[in-house]
């Protein structure tokens, strides 16, 4: 009988696949190791073994897999478990949560080579001039890549020239699998081994008169080494000796050094851990403590609430040292990766050496590092802090789980699959390693108060903040009376200019909230009214003044900007609305003296973004920094005593069911960032409707008054919390073809679950990157099986998929949509 494993393939196919093992290997191989396997006719995929056993599959014959990849299993069961979870649950596919969840690096695809065929004799003069470039480019080199071959002919599509050698019989192909991940070496160097003794040692300082440089590289060494016990790097060397890499090297080949590498990670922390002790907490924090203990003894999830800078960080720390104390992992999410940047160097103070950091900023080797750490439970990956995808780790003993600003919808993936929700992952997390698992928010979402509220979580707020410090006091100004008495300076209301000049008088920071990026959404002829719109989306392109161009800002198409109207050839062009970068500009001229920053997407594209802009900020260098929301989230500085929010009324008329709930969140939480140390803070919120109710509720920090309104009518509308949600959106570049395919899906459902289905609707942005897109909404009760709807809308798919003309459509799931 023949031993057989099943692979999860890194590909969006609903199973795994079977191949064959020989003896020897199937008593290596275990669940969770890598295997490269042939796949289809020529391509060799990364798969993980999900298990091992003796059962041959029934509709193919098994292939024999390609190599071993790894000597233990990089993945553990639970985690296996959880991405079998996250796969049912939000109705995708393993392979797709395998690619999502590994680093790239893990998973290796193979590339295609080129060979020239040696058995078969050429003649030139048959072959074309592109083919020729090949033959050519082979005769000196005995592999190319595909990509080389493109450089060489100089066009993207080669794979026809490729056909065309391949007929001719003057290549070859291969599949060949390579390792991405190179692990860093630092150089370091010692004494050779035969002048160790004191005799040969000054032999060989007499024969080194002559050359005073070598001579110096060799006292400076002894002096090193004499200071400390350490290893002496090839690089602190050459700068304590004051020479060069070459004088170094002469000694290395005369073999009186010996040179050696020695594997180190590409991240290191180091603090202080051992010296300073975390800070007492005051009565407040205390009890929620107390509170969040007791709720983790009933084994509860449990959400703390509490105010913008009551010190919520303080009550994690101590709850982290309990778990690190104990031996065990612990886990920290946050929403975005600006507010790790900030939040390492606070904790670097209490847990040193022992943080790893992981988000998709870090290359694909540092990951791979963090990975590996994480997996042999080294004491340098003990406090784990990451965006979203940190959860994806390979924990074994995990302690604790704190999701901060859970309300945020950064922790929802979107695309691509699998579009889980990583607070609701983070909990089945916790509950698999039974660690306890702790959400924090100033203004928790919805459906996790509602949880609370119903006794499901446990529940503990703090409603001072720390110090005492005051809560900001808040001002809404009407732009609509101030435009109408031309009491506007471009977007400024006279209020938020004086409040600007006096905070800049007295030496402290100003924040500018716009949540729009780039120069000014519209740019419109003034004789024609024409809006440039992007080729391929059904959307204007926004203008971007410091790139002096048009972008989208859903497919990146870019185009420069136009000097006359591409309609009626007018030069008078005007931009409507106003993004960042138009705030940047006019502050710059209000405020000549003052130094400005811009903190969005466009301005932290770099590995180091964040940091730079922060660092600048918490160091005042800068004095107004103008940003999207990535300000809003949690970010914490000492200095802003003003908070300035351009337009509210963007956030409110958002077509959305959430738009009130996520205003309240937005505009409390950049308020929050205002007067967080002695002196009381000042928000002042530009709007054309003052008298807004969720306005009104933000200018008087009323929760409670928001949370019953939203429940309120949510329960009529059916939305979640009281309901669940399946957003069902179709894709296809054929209008009629989706409109047709959205129609026939939805009367299916409709026959399935009735009233509770709504659309097919196009959304605000029916067209991205060429393909039209169709949403339909399944409500489903909390009394229907949330697992049997899901299997009926398979069921349908699966019938729908049946109709050739609708096999080209994708239907996409997006479970629990926010």
């Amino acid at each position: 009988m023949g031993n057989f494993i099943n692979v999860i393939l890194p590909i969006p196919l609903e199973r795994s696949f079977t191949y064959s093992i020989t003896e020897e290997e199937a008593t290596l191989l275990q669940a969770g190791m890598r295997v490269a396997v042939p796949f289809g006719k020529t391509k060799i995929y990364t798969g993980i073994v999900h298990s091992v056993h003796q059962n041959p599959p029934e509709a193919y014959e098994a292939k024999e897999i390609h190599q071993l990849l790894d000597d233990y299993p990089i993945i553990n069961p639970i985690q296996l478990k959880h991405w079998e979870w996250i796969a049912s649950y939000y109705m995708c596919t393993l392979g797709e949560v395998v690619r999502s969840a590994l680093p790239s690096a893990f998973l290796l695809e193979s590339e295609t080579l080129v060979l020239r065929n040696t058995e078969y004799e050429v003649d030139e003069n048959e072959l074309l001039d592109d083919e020729f470039l090949v033959f050519e480019a082979l005769q000196h080199q005995s592999i190319l890549k595909v990509q080389e071959v493109s450089a060489i002919i100089e066009r993207k599509n080669v794979l026809p020239i490729l056909q065309r050698l391949l007929e001719k019989k003057i290549i070859v192909l291969k599949e060949e699998v390579y390792e991405q991940y190179k692990p860093k070496l630092v150089r370091y160097v010692k004494l050779g081994v035969e002048y160790a003794a004191d005799d040969k040692l000054e032999e060989l300082l007499n024969s080194l008169t002559r050359a005073p440089k070598q001579s110096q590289v060799v006292l400076t060494l002894f002096q090193l080494q004499g200071r400390s016990q350490k290893p002496i790097k090839f690089s602190e060397l050459e700068k304590a000796s004051n020479t060069s890499k070459a004088v170094i090297k002469s000694l290395v080949d005369k073999g009186v050094l010996e040179e050696y590498f020695i594997k180190t990670d590409r991240v290191n922390f180091s603090g202080s851990s051992d010296d300073s002790g975390t800070k007492d907490l005051n009565e407040y924090q205390t009890s929620a403590l107390i509170d969040i203990k007791k709720a983790f003894k009933e084994k509860k999830v449990t959400l703390l609430k509490g105010v913008t800078s009551s010190g919520k960080t303080e009550v994690y720390v101590k709850l982290i040292e309990e778990c690190l104390e104990k031996g065990l992992q612990a886990l920290y999410l946050l929403p975005e990766i600006a507010l790790t940047t900030q939040l390492i160097s606070r904790l670097l103070e209490y847990f040193g050496e022992k943080i790893a950091v992981y988000h998709s900023k870090y290359n694909v080797q540092e990951r791979m590092e963090v990975w590996h750490n994480v997996l042999q439970a080294k004491p340098k990956a003990q406090l784990v802090i990451g965006a979203r995808s940190a959860m994806y780790l390979p924990f074994s003993k995990l302690g604790l789980v704190i999701v901060d600003e859970e309300h945020e919808s950064s922790f929802k993936q979107f695309d691509p699959a699998p579009r889980y929700h990583a607070r609701d992952a983070a909990i089945v997390l916790g509950n698999l390693h039974t660690a306890n698992v702790l959400l924090g928010s100033a203004t928790p979402s919805i459906e996790t108060y509602y949880n609370a509220k119903t006794g499901k979580y446990g529940y503990t707020e703090i409603t001072r903040r720390y110090g005492d410090v005051l809560m900001p006091e808040m001002e809404l100004v009407d732009i609509k009376e101030a435009t109408r008495k031309k009491r506007m300076k471009g977007h400024f209301s006279e209020g938020l200019l004086l409040e600007m000049q006096e905070t800049l008088k007295d030496g402290n920071q100003i924040i500018l909230f716009q949540n729009r990026r780039g120069f000014a959404p519209l740019l419109e002829c003034l004789t024609c009214g024409y809006t440039p719109q992007c080729p391929n989306c059904d959307v204007s392109l926004t203008y971007h003044q410091f790139r002096n161009q048009l972008r989208c800002h859903y497919c990146g198409h870019h185009t420069a900007l136009p000097e006359s109207c591409f309609a009626c050839g007018s030069p008078n062009l005007d931009t409507k609305g106003f993004g960042t970068e138009q705030i940047e500009k006019e502050v710059i001229e209000l405020f000549p003296d003052a130094k400005v920053g811009r903190m969005d997407l466009d301005t932290t594209r770099g590995k180091h973004g964040y940091e730079k802009i922060i660092t600048a900020f918490e160091q005042q260098e800068l004095d107004i920094l103008v940003g999207t929301q990535m300000l809003t989230k949690g970010l914490d500085f000492r200095n802003v005593n003003l908070v300035g929010v351009m337009n509210a009324d963007s956030l409110l008329n958002f077509p959305d069911y959430r738009a009130h709930e996520r205003t309240y969140q937005l505009l409390t939480q950049v308020s929050g960032r205002a007067g967080r140390t002695k002196k009381r803070g000042k928000v002042i919120i530009q709007t054309y409707n003052p008298y807004h109710q969720i306005l009104k509720q933000v200018a008087t920090s009323d929760y409670e008054g928001m949370y019953k309104e939203q429940l309120y009518e949510r329960e009529q509308f059916k939305y979640p919390p009281v309901n669940r949600i399946i957003k069902v959106t179709f894709k296809h570049k054929n209008y009629n073809v989706l409109n047709e395919a959205a129609d026939w899906f939805s009367g299916a459902l409709r026959s399935n679950f009735g009233g509770t289905v709504l659309g097919p609707e196009y959304p605000p942005v029916a067209r991205i990157r060429n393909q039209y897109l169709k949403h339909i909404v399944v409500k489903v009760q909390k009394v229907q099986s949330l697992a049997q709807t899901k299997a009926n809308i398979r069921r349908i798919e699966k019938s729908f998929k049946a109709v050739a003309m609708y096999r080209s459509v994708r239907v996409i799931y997006n479970v629990d949509h926010i």
